[in-house]
């Protein structure tokens, strides 16, 4: 048998059972099956001695990979970010148990080849032989429905243990705060301590397996002709090989395999990913219309038929240089950054000194990610305090275990830069100590403030990005970049980040709490135009909502968030600039969930959480991107109160 990469095999599982059907190992809606009962099928029974013959030609079958004490069947996609998140897992039960008598054995049920699925497993470095199940004969010997899905036999071959590696997932892609049960390795205790396993059953959280047969009933919505145009338009540009979209809906075969979670997820409108609810019209918007939802809908109900390739667009076209020309200054990490396989986000400060002589206004900027498939978002600073600089230089000095995943340059953070500045911070009079660049998301264009505005960024300061890096089931490099365009002499107007403060450091989320509330208002200084809105919160975040109300004027909604999510945060960009008058009060309220039944909960059983910069702790801001109206005034304000007429 040829190896292909250190310890990885692949090869090609034998037809004993004709299966017809597609399959599909999709990202369905988060809520999927959260309720259905686990299945007991098989439990108790022998496993069929089924064989595979791998691309070499040599024949092999489940009893030659039997252990003697136990056998580890894991079902697994390189396309289901979950299974993906499970291989350092995996890989580190396979080292611990592998000399006692327990064997592992990966399988790929998928339609892709062999050679395919070799690459992809070289890539995760899997310390077990992992095979291609093209015919979904062992999914039917074990009846199968989800990767990953753990199979536990024991030395006879009857399967005692089926369903969940461990907890870390509570629902699809909703990762429980802490794991707190370890299944698979339960099973496999109790089999080397030849005792029952106490919990046989649990229920598998992933990617489902879809052995249903497409039967084309209906020509009347075809891919070619009305999908692939609002695939090209809506998810192609991170739904493809290399970028952040976890799988690709580039071909045809593609969206027949996701078109389940298509359907699923669009009509929950969890794709694309767009958090407002409700609010003013935004420019950069990534929504479906219902029209386009129904299209998608009829499309999979009908079979997906495919149509006529002369229908098709042109091929989607994604500029690789930068989309405003060549920028005024380019700053990038200066070297590789090592995001490890496995294990929470990562949120990583690149401090990245721009040698600028003299102050410059930003005008427009664009965020370059090095490696698409690992960052999530951005959040773009400039720092004149130096502080930056001296937690790098700390992250660079401390002694580093070698086990350590995460490494390069920067510093990790839980969330912002890592420190609060004061006035006292800064460089010289009227020039703010910190302030932000923007931030970028998957898809977004480059980042252009309104006519004769812009962001003073003072002489000799550095630029920090943090990056929010979320990981791929293996180890990964990156080396982001970020291009500013200044503007050849002095902006007409400032650009300003105006602060809504919704928590204080006096206040405080009661533990058990499911519905607790905090808010805020300022009132402004002086007439202004609003283009941006964006609100910031930690873990306990459950909804927001941001409004203006004009002097003597009824109340406008701008923007609503149902359902907070701290890992998705962007600048919401109004599609059409409002005047607000000066006195005009801005308001943020949000609601926070400090309950047990808060997945997102940090702590187990909830305290009582207070104002901090920590993601354990808690914070209500509303950043709102304005410029005077009145050319003479550099700095707009929210006051406390509101200003006497």
């Amino acid at each position: 048998m040829t190896r292909l990469a250190p310890r990885v095999r692949i090869g090609i599982v034998c037809s004993l059972v004709v299966v017809s059907g597609g399959l599909l190992l999709g990202q369905a809606n988060s809520s999927h099956a959260a309720d259905a009962e686990p299945s007991t099928d098989r439990l108790n029974k022998e496993i069929d001695n089924f064989t595979w013959t791998d691309i070499q030609g040599v024949s092999s079958s489940l009893k030659d990979h039997a252990g003697s004490v136990a056998t580890v069947v894991v079902f697994l996609s390189f396309d289901c970010p979950v299974s993906n998140s499970y291989t350092s897992i995996l890989n580190e039960l396979h080292k611990t148990y592998r000399e006692k008598g327990v064997t592992f054995l990966g399988i790929v049920p998928t339609t892709d080849n062999a050679a395919k699925v070799a690459k992809r497993a070289s890539e995760f470095r899997f310390s077990f032989p992992v095979w291609v199940d093209d015919q979904l004969t062992s999914v039917q010997a074990f009846r199968a429905t989800t990767t990953p899905e753990a199979f536990v036999l024991d030395h006879n071959r009857v399967l005692r243990y089926r369903g969940r590696i461990d907890n870390a997932y509570s629902a699809r892609l909703k990762k429980n705060p802490q794991v707190t049960e370890h299944d698979l390795t339960n099973a496999i205790e109790a089999l080397i301590r030849r005792q029952d396993v106490a919990k046989p059953v649990t229920r598998a959280v992933g990617c489902p397996i879809d052995l249903r047969e497409r039967k084309v009933i209906s020509k009347d919505v075809t891919y070619y002709r009305d999908v692939l145009p609002i695939l090209q338009k809506h998810c192609q540009t991170c739904h493809r090989p290399g970028d952040v979209g976890p799988f690709s809906l580039m071909t045809y075969k593609h969206a027949v395999n996701w078109a389940t979670d298509i359907v699923n997820f669009t009509q929950t409108r969890q794709m694309p990913p767009w958090k407002p609810t409700a609010g003013v019209k935004f420019a950069n918007a990534r929504s479906l219309t219902q029209q386009e939802i129904d299209l998608l809908a009829r499309w999979e109900k009908n079979g997906c038929p495919e149509g006529d390739p002369q229908d098709a667009p042109p091929p989607l076209k994604i500029p690789d240089g930068w989309r405003l020309g060549e920028p005024d200054l380019v700053l990038t990490v200066p070297e590789d950054f090592h995001i490890g396989p496995a294990g929470k986000d990562e949120f990583r400060c690149f401090v990245l000194p721009t040698g600028l002589t003299e102050d410059k206004y930003v005008v427009a900027y664009e965020v370059k990610p090095g490696n698409a498939a690992v960052v999530h978002h951005t959040l773009n600073y400039f720092d004149a305090t130096g502080k930056g600089r001296k937690l790098e230089q700390k992250e660079r000095e401390r002694k580093k275990s070698p086990d350590e995943q995460d490494r390069g340059p920067g510093y990790s953070v839980a969330m912002g830069i890592g420190f609060l500045p004061s006035p006292a911070d800064a460089p010289r009079p009227g020039i703010p100590p910190v302030g932000s660049l923007g931030g970028w998301a998957p898809g977004q264009l480059p980042t252009q403030f309104p006519e004769g505005s812009g962001i003073l960024l003072p002489k000799e300061a550095d630029v920090i990005l943090q990056v929010h890096y979320h990981r791929t089931g293996k180890p990964e490099t990156d080396r982001t970049r970020i291009g500013l365009y200044f503007a050849p002499k002095p902006v007409e107007k400032a650009w300003n980040t105006l602060v809504i403060t919704g928590m204080t450091p006096f206040s405080f989320i009661p533990a058990g709490k499911a519905d607790h509330v905090e808010k805020g208002s300022g009132w402004l200084s002086h007439d202004a135009m609003i283009y941006s809105v964006m609100p910031h919160m930690h873990l306990l975040g459950k909804s927001v909502k941001i409004s203006m109300t004009p002097p003597g004027e009824p109340t406008v909604l701008l923007l609503e968030i149902a359902q907070w999510d701290y890992n998705w945060q962007e600048s919401y960009w109004l599609e059409k600039p409002i005047l607000a008058k000066a006195g005009t009060r801005f308001d943020i309220e949000a609601v926070f969930d400090n309950s047990a039944k808060n997945p997102n909960n940090p702590r187990n059983p909830p305290k009582t959480v207070t104002f901090g910069e920590e993601t354990t702790d808690e914070m209500l801001f509303g950043f709102v991107g304005a410029v005077p109206v009145d050319k003479t005034v550099e700095r707009l304000r929210l006051l406390r109160a509101e200003p006497k007429k």
